[in-house]
């Protein structure tokens, strides 16, 4: 699979089927991650692996949200985190979110690739997950990656809206939104070329 094929392949899934999470699984996740960019290579990026079932069952209070019922069904969930003072801080930009950020796009892309579903969620306690798993206070929990296998059907557990999204990719804004050739200029309407 191309890269390419990973990033049109890649969905958040929210029906999950169990995946077998060998150890060979969880070194091959971390080494691609480890392969990420960073400021200065400083690799600010932690990652706990999480797939011990009484583990997983102590985590999931930690996906205290409305609507992530069915994150108690991945078969594994990555914990992301890094703090600020393990990367570049140049006058005031911070770089450890975005190097860690690409860390985990690395690993999710990669779990892509192996089939599986990564699904990062914004629902859940950093509180707890430190709790649960021991990460210091200093560090600061940014994602938990759900893993699984896309299940067949679909999970009961979901809202009509978690339904919906299972079958059709969310829609994207256009290009022209966000993308702009040799200087910014607000956009007035959508359009799906590139901003001129």
């Amino acid at each position: 699979m191309e890269v390419k094929d990973a990033i049109a392949q890649r969905r958040a899934y929210r029906s999950l089927a169990p995946a077998d999470i060998t150890d060979d699984l969880v070194e091959d996740l971390a080494r691609h991650a480890q392969l990420a960019p960073s400021c200065n290579n400083n690799q600010p990026w932690r990652f706990v692996f999480v797939r011990d079932p009484a583990s997983l069952a102590a985590l999931h209070p930690a996906l205290n949200s409305p609507g992530n019922d069915w994150a108690k069904a991945a078969s594994m969930v990555v914990a992301v985190f890094s703090k600020k003072e393990d990367d570049c801080l140049i006058k005031d930009r911070e770089y450890f979110l975005f190097d860690t950020g690409m860390a985990a796009a690395f690993l999710i892309l990669r779990a892509t690739e192996l089939g599986l579903v990564a699904h990062p969620v914004a629902g859940f306690s950093p509180k707890k997950t430190r709790e649960v798993l021991g990460i210091p206070e200093e560090y600061r929990v940014i994602t938990l990656v759900n893993v699984g296998r896309k299940a067949a059907g679909i999970s009961p557990v979901l809202n009509p809206k978690q339904v919906e999204q299972e079958s059709t990719r969310t829609a994207r804004k256009p290009l022209g939104e966000f993308a702009f050739l040799d200087r910014y200029r607000e956009t007035s309407r959508a359009s799906s070329t590139m901003a001129r």
